[in-house]
């Protein structure tokens, strides 16, 4: 019988082990963006020791399953494996899960009690545990008639929250009833959530009609999503931007009634170049894209990114002319933990 034992990939032999066994399985991406993040890993070893199944977990993502089916019965591995995992994340308190899987693979997740939450060509989202999508579109605040509400939405990192962002929660501010600002979640930015949160929050407080909340896993970041069974960077990019769009339109919009969506145009980023793309190729007519020019101060675009280049060269005043005044003061306040976050290897490039 199968036995479920521990894997920790910080010992070569072990690492050089579990990577020749997914290898075997046509699995080959081990990128430091991928494995880095990896929390804890376990594996499958049959009677005679020999590694037949493996899975990770990287905080409540689901990564790198899989199994070899050889002398077992179909699927036995697999929900082994995923179980086994399952129940570990109990061990750490965590109750709710993710996993981005290869499409051939998602209807083994769904007898195990998975969601599905979107799929492309290539990959699925689910999700298992409470709480749920559901339970977080019922903790969002709502109006009064809000069906029959012009309602919009934006998506930011905001790291941090600039004029620039501000210029695109005033004008869908002043074109609709109600609108809602997703910070997303993920903790990979020179800001954390709660920092980016909180800056985004104070900075639309004028706004009565916005609603800042927090975009949980729901709103597919780069940062979360993998890239381990994908083929090409592009197609990282491709999957994840059309992900994210169709849990916001299938999932995310109807619940809140949103008929619109804001996005800043992007002169710079290839991802959110295409990014963009996807919102309109996927959201349209349902959903209108509203893609609004960047602010720009004189001849230059205002950017997040200038601003922590700035905190790195440690020129404040010049911050001044790019952010609110309460972001201004967050940076001033915390300008030696930031540049503390820098020099330990912090990226501040892209958006």
């Amino acid at each position: 019988m199968d036995k479920v034992v521990d894997l920790y990939l910080n010992d070569p032999t072990t690492k050089k082990r579990w990577m020749s066994f997914l290898e075997k399985l046509d699995l080959h991406n081990f990128s430091e963006r991928e494995v880095a993040v990896i929390d804890h890993t376990l594996g499958l070893v049959d009677e005679e020791g020999k590694l037949v199944g493996t899975g990770s977990v990287a905080g409540n993502v689901l990564k790198y399953i899989a199994v070899c089916n050889k002398d077992s019965e179909p699927g036995q591995r697999f929900n082994k494996i995923v179980t086994a995992l399952s129940q570990y994340l109990f061990t750490q308190q965590i109750f709710h899960m993710f996993v981005f899987t290869k499409v051939k693979y998602a209807d083994s997740f769904k007898h195990l009690g998975f969601s599905e939450l979107a799929r492309t060509d290539e990959a699925a989202f689910l999700e298992n545990g409470s709480p749920d999508v559901n339970d977080y579109l019922s903790s969002l605040p709502r109006i009064d008639g809000q069906i029959d509400k012009k309602v919009a939405g934006i998506v930011m990192n905001a790291n941090p929250f600039t004029l620039g962002h501000r210029y695109l929660v005033e004008k869908a501010s002043q074109e609709n009833d109600l609108v809602y600002v997703f910070v997303v979640a993920t903790d990979l930015s020179l800001f954390n959530s709660q920092e980016r949160f909180e800056l985004v929050r104070k900075g639309c407080s004028e706004f009565k009609n916005v609603v800042v909340v927090s975009g949980d896993s729901y709103m597919v970041s780069a940062a979360t999503f993998p890239a381990y069974f994908l083929k090409s960077a592009d197609s990282l990019i491709e999957n994840q931007t059309t992900i994210d769009a169709r849990v916001f339109k299938n999932v995310i919009a109807p619940a809140l009634s949103i008929k619109r969506r804001y996005v800043g145009t992007e002169p710079f980023s290839h991802a959110t170049s295409i990014y963009n793309d996807s919102l309109q190729r996927e959201l349209e007519p349902d959903i209108e894209v509203h893609l609004i020019p960047r602010l720009e101060k004189g001849k230059t675009t205002v950017t997040a990114t200038k601003v922590r280049q700035l905190i790195k060269a440690d020129d404040l005043a010049a911050i001044e002319d790019w952010v609110p005044a309460s972001t201004a003061e967050f940076i001033k306040a915390n300008k030696k933990e930031l540049q503390r976050r820098i020099r330990e290897g912090m990226k501040i490039d892209g958006n």
